[in-house]
């Protein structure tokens, strides 16, 4: 992939939800919502602070994440379907 977010931008690809609830009903896609849960394929180089400091993201590659519902941007990179987002969009990190 020749793709490299600028700054505190992450690149994601969702991931899926399950096809069934819990009680086994199989949901159409067209009930389906969009996923707010993905895993980070590329992160940038960190925010750049008022004094210039550069200050690392707190995620790095393969974090699995939940953001926020309407954040991001949707890419299409080498045929596949890609979000890139700021950090601040991020709610936070699944623990592995």
């Amino acid at each position: 992939m020749k793709f490299r977010p600028l700054h505190d931008r992450v690149l994601l690809r969702r991931i899926e939800q399950e096809e069934k609830t819990a009680g086994g009903i199989i949901i159409p896609d067209s009930a389906k919502e969009k996923p707010i849960k993905g895993e980070i394929v590329a992160v940038g180089t960190g925010h750049v602070n008022d004094n210039g400091d550069v200050r690392a993201l707190a995620v790095k590659e393969g974090d699995v994440v939940i953001f926020s519902k309407w954040a991001g941007t949707e890419v299409t990179i080498d045929g596949e379907e890609l979000m890139v987002m700021n950090e601040s969009d991020l709610i936070g990190v699944i623990a592995a």
